[in-house]
């Protein structure tokens, strides 16, 4: 069992936030949202223009970002926002940041799984990787774009060949950790801002790995609704992508999700201790080359990798099972930049 960490607190987006929080202008980060103009990357903008923890917001696409920028630059928060639009301005958008969330891409549609996006998300975060290594090398680098099984993986070759350093490289898996809980919380008539249930694995399909035997408050479920949960939360970008019918796929959830997670990150970045979240990252957990489990963040990113900690009898079932897929995704993005 991992130990009871306390988790992050719901991010608020209500009033006033700058106004009710007292923070060092020295602790303050420069972010960069790359995507910014898309169904994730707006929402995800907003949730950190009003974070008192941002002093500076860079904001790039290849299109409207300036209307984007403008438009949050009204929100009587402190940070400032800076619109940067097409590949001549990609350079000047990544100065001097020190965390880059990256969800730029194309959406999943109906039918669609998240390999199919492979091809145009693969050559968007390559690029836009090549950009951090020689922009902001030193900055954490919070990718979003799926898939991220495979993402990740080709951010860390890009900057490998950049001379760069790859540990400062995470896959964001918070939005599965936060489906667990919302789903668990329901189940059990729970507030869901109270349970923390670990992810561990991957992001996609039978690779998303809910620990329910570590939840904090500990729950049980019958074999029958604990193998019903477990599908559901690993099907959850499915639900989401059905019920839009054809407009897209989860982005108000993902916004949250990233945002939280670059939030955690800047925390950390900051000092204060105890700071944990899921992501996807260069592992040595298990056979597969990245692996998502808790990791302690500290002011140069991982921290501690807190592994898989103790596991059920099902659960080491579900990981067993998702190991073939996830070195496939994980080669797959390892190939495509030693095709490049």
């Amino acid at each position: 069992m991992f130990s009871r960490i306390a988790r992050p607190q719901a991010i608020n987006i209500v009033g006033n936030v700058a106004r009710n929080f007292s923070v060092s202008a020295q602790n303050n980060r420069k972010v960069a949202v790359m995507g910014a103009s898309g169904g994730i990357g707006q929402p995800l903008s907003l949730l950190m223009k009003n974070s008192p923890l941002v002093t500076e917001l860079s904001l790039y696409d290849i299109v409207h970002t300036p209307g984007v920028a403008a438009d949050l630059s009204h929100i009587e928060s402190p940070a400032k926002v800076t619109g940067y639009v097409g590949p001549d301005q990609l350079d000047a958008s990544l100065k001097g940041c020190e965390v880059v969330v990256i969800p730029a891409g194309v959406p999943r549609k109906p039918g669609m799984t998240r390999d199919d996006l492979f091809n145009t998300n693969a050559s968007i975060v390559a690029n836009l990787a090549k950009a951090c290594a020689l922009n902001c090398p030193d900055a954490m680098i919070c990718i979003i774009s799926n898939p991220v099984n495979s993402t990740v993986p080709i951010a860390a070759e890009v900057y490998k060949k950049a001379g760069a350093d790859p540990s400062r490289i995470f896959g964001v898996t918070t939005l599965d950790v936060v489906r667990a809980n919302t789903f668990i919380a329901e189940l059990k008539g729970l507030d869901p801002s109270t349970v923390n249930c670990p992810v561990i694995g991957g992001h996609a399909g039978i690779t998303i790995i809910p620990l329910i035997s570590n939840c904090t408050p500990a729950v049980q479920f019958p074999a029958d609704e604990l193998k019903a949960l477990t599908e559901r939360i690993q099907d959850a970008g499915t639900e989401v992508v059905k019920a839009k019918a054809g407009a897209g796929s989860a982005t108000l959830s993902m916004a949250y999700a990233g945002a939280r997670f670059a939030i955690s990150m800047i925390k950390a970045m900051n000092g204060e201790a105890g700071v944990v979240e899921c992501a996807f990252v260069s592992s040595t957990v298990t056979e597969a080359s990245y692996f998502s489990t808790p990791l302690v963040l500290g002011p140069n990113g991982m921290e501690k990798n807190l592994g898989l900690g103790s596991l059920s009898a099902f659960e080491s079932e579900l990981v067993t099972a998702a190991l073939p897929e996830l070195k496939k995704s994980i080669k797959k993005g390892e190939d495509f930049v030693a095709n490049m």
